[in-house]
């Protein structure tokens, strides 16, 4: 008997098929993506304003609570970076990720329309661990770490431009120098091949006067001494330890060193 196949006959699969049928599934994700969000939302709307404060209010609506959101997003930002350092600018720095998370949970209020209250609370939780440790985390360190470095000096805090060294440091500049986990700020004393103190300062690299306030110990737990009570310890640091110089003014603070 001849052996007869069909011009219609389905061909078997290929050893490659299921990584066919894969990709063809993974290709309409982005377009059945739209469709599981309420009409009243858009994967444009939830980017900006998972990414700009006070937009997500805009969004949403009304327009003159969206205006005043994103006003008073820009004014605490603001605050935050003059009082740098300070109580009052981290207090700031939070309220801000408050509005944000809030407005952003405001703006998702169609997907929680009808939810249990449980839900919308664990909801609620992870929009701010997602913005506050995915967004508001890495700018405050990349802020503090890489631009401006706010360090306690006396009673006061000093804002430190981190910058590359300079050519030369002289007598009575003061700079920031880090080694491992330790940051040294104070004035400089000793130029290279210079002996201060009954130190020898190497060559390339300078001699300053460390401040540190004065710890006390009480029952294993440190406690930091009032702002007057002032520890001065002569440090010699390296080119490479340079962190940045401080800034004559902050705004209109006169930094005072001393």
């Amino acid at each position: 008997m001849s052996k007869f196949n069909p011009p219609f006959y389905p061909p078997r699969a290929r050893w490659y098929s299921r990584f066919l049928y894969l990709g063809l599934a993974t290709r309409h994700w982005p377009v059945l993506g739209p469709m599981r969000l309420p009409k009243e939302m858009t994967f444009k709307g939830v980017i900006l304003g998972f990414l700009i404060p006070g937009l997500a209010v805009q969004l949403r609506g009304p327009r003159f609570w969206g205006t005043i959101a994103l006003s008073a997003c820009a004014v605490l930002f603001l605050v935050f970076i003059v009082w740098l350092g300070y109580p009052f600018g981290n207090f700031a720095f939070g309220l801000l990720l408050s509005i944000h998370a809030s407005g952003f949970v405001y703006y998702c209020s169609p997907y929680l329309q009808g939810r249990e209250f449980s839900h919308r609370l664990i909801f609620t939780l992870l929009v701010l661990a997602a913005i506050g440790l995915g967004f508001y985390l890495p700018i405050q360190h990349t802020i503090q770490n890489h631009w401006l470095m706010p360090l306690r000096n006396g009673g006061q805090v000093i804002i430190v431009a981190v910058q590359r060294c300079p050519a030369s440091l002289n007598h009575g500049d003061w700079a920031a120098f880090a080694r491992e986990d330790s940051v040294f700020f104070g004035p400089i004393v000793g130029l290279g091949g210079e002996r201060v103190d009954s130190l020898t300062v190497p060559e390339d690299q300078w001699l300053i006067h460390a401040q540190y306030n004065r710890r006390y110990y009480h029952r294993d737990m440190p406690v930091f001494s009032t702002a007057s009570d002032v520890v001065v310890q002569s440090v010699i640091v390296s080119r490479e330890e340079f962190i940045g110089r401080p800034f004559k003014y902050w705004f209109w603070r006169k930094q005072i060193l001393q």
